[in-house]
């Protein structure tokens, strides 16, 4: 096999994309990915030793942050972008190594003298060689031999992953954590610590699990002193008479600074997919020419960029491979790359990105072709929810309420992920929908009505605002007197698909639910005796039919 990939639900025979990504990934890409993570991995090693010294950086903290976010599924398919980044990392490495010696040989007067894995002193002088390198495997994950080694190691890795996106997100808006980026170090460290065992790699999944509560907690305190509490809103569906251009990803700090640099200048903003909701935050809904919402999920973005007609701005993952044609109309920002698109470069000395490119690109185009029209409602992060609390309460009481079903995660491709429809359309009028990230473009715009006001679908955001549902989950278990949170009238029925909903299962588990289930499979990465551990120790689940687990799920099971 020419790579191996297997880190999103999407993976070739749920086993590992071996020729090509399923999601377009070439196999060079694939492999300089698997070589910059082995670099990375090599920058913690010493940053984990630095400690001891009280050796800090965050510019590299936040250079194996943002590394890592590249990395997650549809982020980054640009060669370039990684021989780049391998050539800075090594540099990087050979800094802080250099500290660290420096600083061992100042408290002990002695040279530090101590076996270190390959990753942690490789080096490659050339383009040439970093290509060698990468086609050689290294870093691969079929270096591990066993299986279930592999199986933990992946867990972590893509638990890392997840968290690195909900960090970088963070940072963007001045909130940087030193204690998650040590974290993000140490995770890597251990996945090249030879002395560890397999409990003690479990040990680190379940605290990747933990630190991944406060990474959510992390970047919903950002969001919302940025931005204000996420409101209740009414978001338009369909399209006004100028040139639009079109937000997609997670990163409210580049649609912000987009919005402020389109005023007055005849151009709609539109979101769509994981940016919908934008539309909830006060500061951005001041915006006038921040129209609404375009189109849906992210894997139909091909033919709903035909019908947008002017260009499209990729914030973060999703990207799909875009046809030929539409290339002019793709720019890449952030951790995003696409080889051949425009790249609109970082922040730099505090000022905003330069967004002329893409606005002067937009003042070219046709208005948008209306693909639907009505209107969605939102915006019911937890201090909105919470806010309904007593009314929640006497409606579960009353036996209004009988059920609430989380139905977060992630949408894809797949027909079998009509299974999430048929289970909305299925659950009876006395259920509650609570939802956050792009799986709920499966039944977002169902009209399954309200019960007593409160609305059946209740979408707290983004999957960055996951947080949102175990704050409601916990505060509930409060307001009830529970002792255990699993005996809320609450069950978990998440679809997955790519890292960031790795470490949100990992933080589900963390806190004590139990009982999960997942869809449309169990990760591919997750060994046998490893997926048997962890139904074990949670009763983690794997979906069936909807009318199976509507019945169960109805029924406490």
């Amino acid at each position: 096999m020419s790579m191996f990939c297997h880190q999103c639900q999407e993976t070739a025979k749920n086993t590992g994309c071996t020729v090509q990504g399923v999601c377009g990934k070439k196999e060079e890409v694939a492999n300089l990915q698997d070589l910059f993570i082995w670099t990375l991995k090599g920058i913690s090693v010493w940053g984990v030793k630095g400690k001891e010294f009280d050796i800090y950086d965050e510019a590299i903290g936040f250079f194996i942050t943002k590394g890592l976010f590249s990395t997650i599924t549809n982020a980054n398919f640009s060669r370039t972008d990684f021989i780049r980044s391998i050539k800075e990392g090594l540099v990087l490495r050979e800094r802080l190594k250099g500290k660290v010696l420096e600083a061992y040989q100042k408290t002990y007067g002695k040279a530090l003298t101590v076996d270190v894995p390959k990753c942690a002193t490789y080096s490659c002088k050339d383009e040439a060689e970093i290509l060698a390198k990468a086609a050689s495997g290294a870093g691969g994950w079929l270096e591990i031999a066993d299986e279930d080694e592999r199986s933990l190691k992946a867990t972590i890795q893509y638990g890392l992953k997840g968290m690195s996106a909900y960090a970088e997100h963070a940072y963007q808006l001045k909130k940087p954590s030193r204690k998650i980026f040590e974290f993000l170090m140490e995770g890597l460290n251990a996945l090249v610590d030879p002395s560890l065992t397999k409990d003690d790699l479990l040990a680190m999944v379940i605290k990747t699990g933990q630190i991944g509560v406060e990474t959510m907690a992390l970047l919903d305190s950002a969001n919302t002193d940025g931005y204000g509490v996420p409101k209740i809103t009414t978001v338009n569906l369909g399209v006004g008479k100028n040139p639009g251009i079109l937000v997609t990803g997670h990163d409210l700090v580049d649609l912000h600074e987009l919005l402020e640099q389109t005023k007055d200048k005849g151009i709609d903003i539109y979101t769509h997919s994981e940016m919908l909701p934008a539309n909830y935050y006060p500061k951005l809904k001041q915006y006038k020419h921040l129209v609404g919402n375009y189109g849906n999920a992210w894997w139909m973005q091909k033919t709903e960029i035909e019908s947008f007609h002017g260009p499209i701005l990729f914030t973060s993952n999703c990207i799909v491979p875009p046809k030929q044609e539409h290339m002019d109309k793709i720019f890449t920002t952030g951790a995003v790359g696409f080889e051949g698109c425009v790249h609109i470069p970082d922040r730099k000395d505090g000022k905003p990105k330069d967004f002329s490119q893409i606005i002067e690109k937009a003042k070219t185009c046709k208005p948008p072709e209306q693909i639907e029209q009505g209107t969605i409602v939102g915006g019911f992060g937890h201090s909105q929810v919470l806010e309904l609390k007593d009314k929640i309460i006497d409606a579960v009481k009353s036996g209004a309420i009988k059920r609430f079903v989380v139905m977060a995660g992630c949408d894809g491709r797949h027909k079998t992920r009509d299974y999430y429809t048929k289970v909305a359309e299925l659950l009876p009028k006395d259920a509650v929908i609570l939802t956050a990230g792009c799986a709920k473009y499966k039944y977002l715009k169902l009209q399954l009505g309200d019960i007593g006001g409160i609305p059946r679908i209740l979408d707290a955001g983004q999957c960055n605002d996951s947080y949102s549902l175990a704050v409601i989950a916990m505060e509930l278990q409060k307001a009830f007197g529970l002792k255990d949170i699993n005996d809320l009238p609450l069950s978990f029925d998440i679809a997955w698909y790519e890292q960031k909903a790795v470490l949100v299962l990992l933080a589900l588990l963390s806190l004590g639910v139990k009982g999960i289930r997942l869809g449309p499979t169990l990760p591919g990465f997750l060994s046998a005796n490893v997926g048997k551990a962890l139904i074990e120790k949670f009763n983690l689940k794997t979906i069936t039919t909807p009318e199976e687990d509507v019945a169960a799920m109805m029924a406490g099971h």
